[in-house]
C-alpha cells in the first residue's frame, strides 16, 4: 500500500551533510510509520563507496536519486572543494525541481526539506503549494548568525576579522571576529560573503527550520529564536541529536586491527585523533600534532590523511596515497605499543563506544562533536575550517566540554602546547570537570530522544502535522 504521506529531501554533494539528514530521515519513518521519503541528490562524480553505504542501509520506506553528474571541467584545476559543492548546486537546480516536480505529479507530496547549504531550493515549495522547510545540520548558534547576518552587515562597517569586541547575537554566547566562519573571512565586498548574505536572506521563505541541536544543548540560543517567531524569523525546531549509529563503511581492511588493539587498553586511557569525514591539516602542523602526541606519554589512536592545502579531501573515498610516510622519522617506531594510527578511515561510532576511549581531538564539525557527546567523550577542540571555530566556542566558554590549544603567531599549535592539552584533558584536574560536563551533555542527549524528550516531542508534532496534510 503506498505511504498516504510523502516527504521529499534535497542533500548536498557532502558527505558529512548527506550523512546527517538521513539520519533525520531514518528517525522520522522510524516514528511515523505513514510517512515515505525520497532523498534528491545533487552530484559532481560518480558516489563513492562510503557514500553508496550510506544510501544501501537506508530503510525501505526511505526512496533516494542521485542526479546526473555536473560536469566540473570548466572550473579551474585546483579549485576549492566548496567551490566545487556551490558550482554543482546551482547547477543542478533545474534538474532538482524537476525531481520535485515529478514526485509532486506521482505522489501526495506534502513538503520538502532541503539541506541549509542549497536555500535556493525553498522557493520550489510555495510554486508547488507544498510545505517547505530547511534541514540545517549545525548548531542554533550558528544559525542565529545566518539569520542575523544582513542585520550584523548594516551594524558593522569593518572587515569581521578585525573587529575588537566579540559579536554578540541574542541567546548567543560571544563570538571573535576571529573565530566566525569562512564566508565572514573573506573581502566583504566580494562575492563569496554577497552570496553567504544572500543565502541566508532565503532562510526567510521557510516555513519552519529542524535544527540537528537539543534544547538542553543549547537552551538559550533555541529559546531567543522562538521568542522571534511571528516577527520575520521562521519557526526553529530543534529535532536532534542525530548521529550515525553504526558503521556504514564496506570492507574496512583495518577494522578488526585497531578494535582488537583497543581491546587490550585500559577503560578511558586512549586520545582518539580525528579530522571528521574529509579534514586533514599541512605538513608542519601534522609534525607537530606527531611530536605532541609521543611528548604527552598518553596512548592515542589516530586516523591519518595526506596533507592538504584546502584542509579537506574531496573525494573522501580515495586513496591515493600512504599517508604514513608524512610522519616524522621514526614516529611509528617511537610510539608502537603506546599508539595506532589508522589510514584513511575508521569508524568512528565503533571508536567513539569503546570503553578504552577516554577523549577526542576533533576537528569541531558537528556531526563528530555530536557523535563526541552522545558517547560522553570529552574533547579538544581543534577547528579547521567551516563554521568550526565557533562551534569551538560554543564548546569551550559555552558548554565546558571541551579544551583548545593556543595558536601561535604563525597559525600552528605547537608541539608543547599540544601534550600539555592532551594531558591535562585525560589525566589533568581540569580534564575531570570537562569529563563530568560531557557526561551530564550525555545523559541530556539520551533524554532528548527519548519517548518523551524534547526532541521526539518537537519531531512528532512535525510528524502529525505532515501526515495530516498527507490524509487530507
Amino acid at each position: 500500500m503506498e505511504a498516504k504521506t510523502h516527504i521529499a529531501l534535497v542533500s548536498v554533494p557532502v558527505y558529512s551533510h548527506q550523512r546527517s539528514i538521513l539520519e533525520f530521515s531514518k528517525q522520522l519513518v522510524h516514528l511515523h510509520k505513514g510517512i515515505h521519503v525520497t532523498c534528491i541528490n545533487p552530484t559532481f562524480s560518480s558516489p563513492c563507496c562510503n557514500t553508496l553505504a550510506l544510501f544501501h542501509s537506508l530503510p525501505p520506506t526511505i526512496d533516494y536519486m542521485f542526479l546526473p553528474p555536473i560536469n566540473l571541467e570548466d572550473l579551474p584545476h585546483d579549485t576549492h572543494p566548496a567551490v566545487h559543492v556551490q558550482f554543482t548546486i546551482s547547477q543542478s537546480l533545474p534538474l532538482i525541481h524537476d525531481a520535485l516536480k515529478t514526485l509532486h505529479s506521482t505522489s501526495n507530496l506534502v513538503a520538502i526539506i532541503s539541506d541549509g547549504l542549497i536555500t535556493q531550493v525553498l522557493p520550489f515549495g510555495k510554486e508547488l503549494n507544498v510545505l517547505s522547510y530547511t534541514y540545517f545540520p549545525s548548531t542554533a548558534m550558528l544559525l542565529s548568525l545566518c539569520l542575523y547576518s544582513s542585520m550584523l552587515d548594516k551594524k558593522i562597517s569593518c572587515e569581521y576579522k578585525d573587529l575588537l569586541d566579540p559579536i554578540e547575537i541574542p541567546g548567543c554566547i560571544p563570538i571573535p571576529g576571529t573565530d566566525l566562519p569562512d564566508p565572514l573571512h573573506y573581502d566583504r565586498s566580494g562575492e563569496v560573503y554577497k552570496q553567504f548574505l544572500e543565502a541566508n536572506e532565503r532562510f526567510y521563505l521557510a516555513d519552519g527550520i529542524l535544527v540537528n541541536t537539543f534544547y538542553e544543548m543549547e537552551a538559550n540560543t533555541i529559546r531567543a529564536l522562538q521568542q522571534q517567531e511571528g516577527r520575520g524569523i521562521p519557526s526553529v525546531f530543534a529535532i536532534g541529536p542525530f548521529v550515525q549509529k553504526g558503521s556504514c563503511t564496506e570492507g574496512s581492511t583495518n577494522e578488526a586491527e585497531y578494535l582488537r588493539w583497543l581491546d587490550k587498553q585500559e577503560q578511558n586511557s586512549v586520545l582518539y585523533v580525528s579530522f571528521g569525514s574529509g579534514g586533514t591539516i599541512f605538513q608542519d602542523q601534522l609534525n607537530e600534532i606527531a611530536c605532541g602526541l609521543e611528548l604527552s606519554g598518553q596512548k592515542f589512536l589516530w586516523v591519518l590523511r595526506p596533507p592538504n592545502k584546502f584542509g579537506i579531501i574531496v573525494d573522501i573515498g580515495a586513496e591515493t596515497e600512504n599517508p604514513l610516510k608524512f610522519l616524522p622519522n621514526g614516529f611509528l617506531h617511537r610510539t608502537k605499543g603506546h599508539g595506532m594510527v589508522v589510514p584513511y578511515w575508521a569508524s568512528q561510532v565503533q571508536i567513539l563506544g569503546h570503553g578504552a576511549i577516554g577523549g577526542f581531538l576533533c576537528h569541531c564539525g558537528w556531526n563528530s562533536t555530536l557523535e563526541g557527546v552522545v558517547h560522553g567523550i570529552p574533547l579538544i577542540a581543534w577547528p579547521l575550517f567551516a563554521e568550526q571555530k565557533m562551534n569551538a566556542v560554543l564548546l569551550t566558554n559555552g558548554l565546558k566540554v571541551a579544551l583548545r590549544p593556543k595558536v601561535n603567531e604563525k597559525g600552528i599549535v605547537e608541539r608543547e602546547e599540544i601534550a600539555k592539552v592532551i594531558k591535562n584533558l585525560m589525566v589533568g584536574e581540569e580534564g575531570k570537570g570537562i569529563r563530568q560536563g560531557m557526561e551530564n551533555l550525555k545523559v541530556a542527549a539520551d533524554n532528548a530522544l527519548k519517548e518523551d524528550g524534547s526532541s521526539t516531542r518537537t519531531l512528532t508534532q512535525l510528524a502529525l502535522k505532515w501526515t495530516s496534510l498527507g490524509v487530507a
